[in-house]
């Protein structure tokens, strides 16, 4: 029943302020008796009806499980004296050469077939040298890992038995409405098996945790060890993957979030198919449209994507997509940030046709994209290549020189120096104090920038004091104070 362990991955580490906790994914097997095997059934209660939610609880407690895992890391010596064998002897180290432990974790997964597969949080089981399931409580399995996506923290294993296991159904997570009831079912802290329940607080979240982001938030109590554990509808059936908690003391306080079914569903399919993620591309760089950029692209609102530069011999230059086009919906689902176009096209699937609504000079149109496969070496060649035209300094914030083609999109006069801000992000101070994407940075503490050199210069002096900024922003010019 024990399989040999394929693959080690790296593991996470978060500060306090951000805990991961993780959630895991259910999905029906083929074949057989499935309302036999299934642990999944609808309990759907008339709303006006108090009621007990063990029937929830029972229909998928028999298919999540307890992940614990073994991992060695190198520890460095304690103390400079002990670089002595004999001495390292004295003090019952071990010899030169072999100063390694065994770090212990503990996690969640769910079934997601009768035959063993599992799916669970990607930091779970990362760089593990053994991994343990036990189910029920009592029964123990070693485990092989079939795939993992650091990209979404979704991993999938698999332990072998002569035994039908039970197993959790997949909801679909796009039916999820804020308000729906949930929970959250996994081994928090190693007490065992735990549910707890809560409501959907929001949907769509993004918290730069990840780089592939589309989380439900919810109340449900979640605490370390949940990772990989479930989020449960009302009909038993899984909705979610626990991976991240909002907490200033490292338990629970309401603010939880998990990986929607729809999206690791997805990854999860391509794992067991090719033991990796394919992930489909367009080719372009993308700029948010808030109401700076919307009112320098004469947009009535905010709305859609921006397209800020289109990357040669790629699907959107082949399609005809220009710079300057901003994306209105793919396949008639309208997209608002880039987070939600970057999520719909990385899996809507490689040679996948994909009908983009795009506003041009102010006039819609349509346009079909054939989208292509993503480059492995993609992330590395865009940082290598932004690195050279951007700038950052301040913590969520990145700024890039005043090209030509900036200029005439924020109208900006051929004659002002500076740096324009591409990117603030929503939880830095810089956002909190009012610094906004368009915003042209004309002063650093009272010193002209008039190019990247002199931003990334003067952004680094006396970083014990907020850095003062003065800003144009359409006829306006004033002063911003942020915090480091």
């Amino acid at each position: 029943m024990k399989n040999r362990i394929k693959t080690k991955r790296a593991g996470w580490a978060f500060g306090a302020t951000l805990l991961l906790v993780g959630f895991i994914l259910g999905l029906s097997a083929s074949g057989g008796d499935e309302s036999a095997l299934s642990v999944t059934s609808a309990y759907a209660a008339p709303a006006s009806e108090l009621r007990s939610y063990a029937d929830v609880a029972d229909a998928a407690m028999g298919g999540v499980v307890n992940i614990s895992t073994d991992k060695v890391v190198e520890m460095p010596n304690w103390h400079p004296m002990l670089e002595d064998p004999a001495l390292r002897r004295f003090f019952g180290e071990p010899e030169e050469g072999n100063n390694e432990r065994i770090e212990r974790s503990l996690g969640s997964g769910v079934i997601i077939s009768d035959d063993g597969y599992i799916l669970t949080s990607n930091h779970v089981i990362t760089q593990a040298s053994k991994i343990r399931v036990l189910i029920n409580g009592n029964e123990e399995f070693e485990a092989e890992i079939i795939g993992q996506d650091e990209l979404t923290d979704v991993a999938l294993i698999k332990i072998e038995t002569d035994e039908a296991l039970p197993y959790v159904e997949i909801g679909d997570s796009r039916d999820l409405r804020i308000g729906d009831q949930v929970m959250a079912i996994g081994n928090p802290f190693g007490v065992g098996q735990t549910a707890t329940i809560g409501i959907v607080s929001a949907l769509g979240r993004t918290i730069g945790l990840m780089q592939y982001e589309d989380f439900i938030q919810t109340d449900a109590a979640i605490n370390p060890g949940n990772s990989g554990g479930a989020l449960i509808n009302m009909q038993g059936e899984l909705v979610g993957i626990n991976t991240a908690i909002l907490s200033r003391s490292g338990g629970s306080q309401g603010i939880g979030f998990a990986i929607p079914s729809h999206m690791a569903e997805r990854i999860m399919g391509m794992l067991i198919a090719d033991g990796r993620v394919k992930r489909a591309w367009l080719g372009v760089v993308t700029a948010e449209v808030d109401q700076t950029m919307a009112d320098a692209l004469g947009m009535e609102r905010p709305r859609g994507v921006l397209m800020a530069e289109i990357t040669p011999d790629t699907p959107a230059e082949k399609s005809g997509l220009r710079e300057g086009d901003v994306i209105l919906s793919v396949d008639g689902k309208d997209v608002n940030a880039i987070s939600q176009l970057r999520n719909t096209i990385s899996l809507a699937g490689v040679g996948t046709a994909v009908d983009l609504r795009i506003l041009r000079e102010g006039k819609e149109r349509g346009l079909d994209v054939t989208l292509g496969e993503m480059p492995e070496n993609l992330t590395t060649a865009r940082n290598s290549e932004e690195s050279e035209d951007s700038a950052e300094g301040l913590e969520g914030v990145v700024v890039r020189e005043l090209s030509a083609r900036v200029r005439q999109q924020l109208d900006v006069d051929d004659g002002l120096e500076g740096v324009v801000v591409t990117n603030v992000e929503r939880t830095s101070n810089a956002w909190n104090r009012g610094l906004r994407q368009g915003d042209v940075v004309l002063e650093v503490a009272r010193e002209r920038v008039r190019s990247l050199d002199d931003y990334r210069r003067l952004i680094e002096k006396d970083k014990d004091r907020p850095a003062l900024l003065k800003i144009q922003r359409g006829d306006q010019t004033p002063l911003i104070a942020i915090p480091r």
